[in-house]
């Protein structure tokens, strides 16, 4: 039974198509370790507490690390929570599971706006073979027109290809010293956030597979969700690799977003959730 209005919280444990390194698979469950570690709270910065508020649930893992689920198992998961007007925030995972997770929340919500934080584009046709690997799934969403504008923010390894695609999609592409304020105010429902955590600098997120020095501070991230000028619909954070977290400062990190996230979503009135 899936309560009608919820914020959702869901793990995919999914990283068959990482490449470089697998690990990513084990960090939905660290990183609700994390948003329970006794070190903190549960309160956000805009004085929602997630510990007394009744408005959002975890609704658990769609398969398993040792039983990885198929794209289509998690379109089909994440359909049947939107059906009931959930907003969901997903914990992944490698970036390859955004195609299915658009891919549902496109069915259930047209003209979709995308706001990707990453180091990379993962805008590849194909990357060491595959379609569907995580350097590709805005490639797969923006082909099939699951979203009717993409903004990147934090990109620093754009090479000529990727350049191309973006250009082909028109996706509207920030670096790290560009200045996004008038796109994210420029932004209009629904929208649907992804946040790859090696948008940050390593400093800040060691805990990752490919380390893309000189990005965003924790800080920056907090900002641009909180100037979202409506919260998503739905979001998810991915790239989290617990084999590389040194003393779990990722997966606090991770924990943060998504408590922000969460508190940012349910600020929405119920009568008011599309």
């Amino acid at each position: 039974m899936h309560e009608t209005g919820m914020v959702a919280v869901v793990g995919v444990p999914l990283d068959v198509n990482s490449s470089f390194l697998r690990g990513s698979a084990k960090a939905p469950e660290r990183i609700r370790e994390a948003l329970h570690n006794d070190s903190s709270n549960m309160s956000a910065e805009n004085g929602v507490d997630l510990g007394s508020n009744k408005g959002w649930r975890d609704a658990g893992d769609i398969g398993s690390a040792d039983q990885q689920p198929s794209f289509a198992e998690i379109e089909e998961h994440l359909g049947r929570l939107l059906a009931a007007k959930s907003r969901i925030v997903v914990l992944g995972g490698d970036h390859s599971i955004s195609y299915p997770l658009v891919r549902a929340h496109a069915r259930h919500h047209t003209e979709l706006t995308i706001i990707h934080l990453d180091a990379h584009p993962d805008l590849y046709d194909e990357l060491e073979g595959s379609r569907i690997s995580h350097g590709c799934p805005f490639a797969r969403i923006m082909e099939h027109g699951l979203a009717k504008r993409m903004v990147s923010i934090g990109i620093r390894t754009a090479n000529a290809h990727q350049r191309q695609q973006a250009e082909r999609f028109g996706v509207e592409t920030f670096g790290v010293g560009d200045d996004w304020t008038a796109a994210l105010a420029s932004l209009r429902p629904p929208l649907y956030l992804s946040i790859d955590l090696d948008v940050l600098d390593p400093a800040f997120a060691p805990g990752i597979s490919h380390y893309e020095p000189g990005g965003l501070s924790t800080r920056d991230v907090l900002e641009i969700i909180r100037g979202l000028p409506e919260p998503p619909t739905g979001a998810d954070i991915v790239e989290l690799n617990p084999d590389r977290d040194r003393h779990g400062v990722t997966a606090m990190v991770a924990a943060k977003l998504l408590k922000e996230i969460i508190a940012h979503m349910l600020l929405v009135p119920r009568g008011d959730r599309r």
